[in-house]
């Protein structure tokens, strides 16, 4: 029998939530229950390119997905950013600071704007992130930075550069003399203008706000999830580490791959994201299960206790399944969603409550024929199925 749920609850994976939504749509309930709570808010939206975008499918069947427009007209453009960003002022935190990733198109713009809604005085940094990548224009100078807005809520705001220095390392810089101190630290020294430079080589340097060893990331980067405009992981700890601390709540409210959220979990944060796209909910999902899965994560005695919370509407999906049950094994031999012919992304096999999916086995390469246990206990086993296209449906095993 189908049944409808509007949100799934997971033991690992977070701490964290995600809403499938429009951020316009969904900031004034994230306000109601947020605001002034957020430490953190990192945006990643919309360029106003004019382009569509499109994700990959599985990697073997290389299916395309669309992600969402950036055709918008600029005047609509600047209107619907100036509630998002109205919104993320309510839900900072007194400490808390804002980084909004932009391009030339409309990075000065925006910053007027922000000097509108955060005030010229908490304005932070223009920070250049400067990459190589594939394409080199002739009639121009090759446009290879992104621009990221740094503002903070107030004077209070918390920063730490030193979480995000590296050490400057042995070897000595400006002809500098390499020394030995009496208690065994390794330095360097310099004399100018009568004064006396000493440098330790455990001492930590900071970066600038120009970005150049943070590569974009390449075709067959490791990290690739094949979610157009996704940021490289590397990008968003800089950011989290210098900009929150260990519990600290990160949001972002253009998901897009779910890279905030799992950087975030990583580094002890809890994370709340937004994203309208079904493909956002999909590919978070299996990152942030996969991430919580890691050996450093399974090492840590409270892992087992992050919890992660998904969100989204209770849509009505078409759905031809066959299965068949054997040796307490729920086998499912076909499964087509909205009468596509796209392959399964997803399943699980759980119970629900109150319209919410509480998973008890996930498969995260789900393809057919597919064999879920049946669950222990006395509640009803729910199976849930979701296709490369992020439609999803949910349904009763008698």
């Amino acid at each position: 029998m189908r049944i409808y749920c509007n949100g799934e609850h997971h033991d690992i994976g977070g701490p964290g939530s995600f809403f499938l939504a429009r951020s316009e749509k969904q900031l004034p309930q994230l306000i109601k229950t947020y605001g002034g709570k957020v430490q953190l808010i990192y945006l990643d939206p919309p360029f106003g390119t004019g382009d569509a975008f499109q994700g990959k499918g599985e990697k073997d069947d290389g299916a395309k997905v669309p992600l969402f427009r950036d055709d918008m007209p600029a005047a609509e453009y600047l209107k619907w950013m100036r509630s998002i960003l109205t919104g993320c002022h309510a839900l900072l935190s007194p400490t808390g600071s804002l980084y909004l990733h932009i391009d030339w198109r409309m990075s000065a713009k925006l910053r007027l704007m922000l000097d509108d809604i955060f005030g010229q005085d908490n304005f932070m940094d223009e920070i250049i992130w400067s990459y190589k990548s594939g394409g080199r224009a002739t009639r121009f100078f090759p446009r290879k930075h992104d621009t990221i807005l740094f503002y903070r809520k107030s004077r209070r705001v918390y920063f730490n550069i030193a979480a995000v220095g590296t050490p400057r390392g042995p070897e000595p810089r400006n002809h500098m003399r390499r020394f030995v101190d009496q208690n065994g630290r390794v330095g360097f020294s310099i004399r100018s203008q009568g004064k006396m430079y000493t440098y330790y080589e455990d001492d930590l340097i900071y970066p600038t706000d120009v970005w150049t060893d943070i590569e974009h990331l390449q075709q067959k980067d490791r990290e690739r999830l094949g979610y157009a405009t996704q940021k490289p992981e590397a990008l968003l700890e800089r950011i989290i580490l210098a900009s929150s601390k260990s519990g600290d709540l990160v949001c972002d409210l253009f998901s897009g791959s779910g890279t905030t959220a799992a950087v975030a979990v990583k580094n002890g944060r809890r994370f709340l994201a937004v994203d309208a796209s079904p493909l956002a909910l999909i590919t978070l999902r299996k990152r942030l299960l996969s991430v919580a899965s890691s050996p450093t994560l399974l090492d840590e005695p409270e892992a087992a206790h992050r919890p992660m919370t998904l969100h989204f509407p209770a849509r009505r999906c078409k759905c031809n399944a066959a299965f068949s049950i054997q040796d307490k094994t729920v086998v499912i031999t076909e499964a087509e969603l909205n009468r596509r012919s796209a392959p399964l992304a997803y399943a699980a096999i759980g119970y629900e409550k109150e319209h919410v999916f509480y998973p008890v086995r996930t498969v995260t390469k789900a393809k057919l024929p597919l064999k879920l246990p049946l669950p222990q206990g006395n509640e009803r086993p729910v199976v849930q199925l979701v296709n490369t296209y992020g439609d999803q449906v949910f349904f009763t095993i008698d």
